[in-house]
């Protein structure tokens, strides 16, 4: 491209309208057929890994705005609508990460790190394996580019194989067993161990 620059000053002021946009459906709960349309936009994802990242971490705010909006309840897309949104621009927003949290003083990685895993808990357990695992892979070679979702794959975790446990495994004979190692008696204490 031999106009780079008014490329790159036209996206930015477009991604400034849209993230306006956004801002106001969000704080009037009216932003859920904008998160269709965002989650649609496969050819827009494609491009935006063609273009310097200085130019397109904007477009991936206003994908960290629409996961910030589900974890709050300001948008209630459809399941399929969340899935096609976290398969369309997860990746891209990983990619841009850390220039989200250096490019803009009003991104608040706290938050948008506990959108997005609201946005993937979601999900059917299948779909949340999927997105969780892949992000392990990347947050392991990434470390802090990468948006932190910790307590989401935890969640998942106990979600896929410790809750089926505890729910398939009658464990009451099992505590009443360990009952004088978890709470011991009077007679447990010997006198010389008794504090004084």
């Amino acid at each position: 491209m031999g106009n780079e620059g008014p490329v790159m000053k036209q996206i930015a002021l477009e991604a400034d309208n849209i993230s306006w946009l956004l801002e106001i459906l969000s704080d009037r709960h009216s932003a859920d057929e904008f998160a269709l349309m965002w989650a649609n936009q496969q050819e827009l994802a494609i491009l935006h890994t063609k273009l310097p990242i200085v130019s397109r971490y904007r477009i991936s705010y206003i994908t960290a705005r629409l996961f910030v909006g589900i974890g709050r309840g300001e948008v209630l897309p459809s399941k399929d609508t969340r899935h096609l949104l976290l398969q369309t621009w997860l990746e891209p927003l990983i990619n841009d990460y850390s220039w989200l949290l250096h490019g803009s003083r009003s991104f608040d990685r706290k938050v948008v790190e506990e959108g997005i895993g609201r946005t993937i808990l979601t999900l059917p357990l299948e779909n949340q394996q999927s997105i969780l695992l892949g992000w392990l892979g990347t947050f392991l070679k990434s470390g802090d580019n990468c948006p932190n979702l910790q307590r989401a794959f935890e969640v998942w975790w106990r979600r896929t194989f410790i809750r089926p446990y505890l729910e398939t495994q009658d464990i009451k004979p099992y505590l009443e067993t360990q009952g004088d190692l978890l709470h011991p008696d009077s007679s447990m204490i010997t006198e010389s161990s008794r504090p004084e």
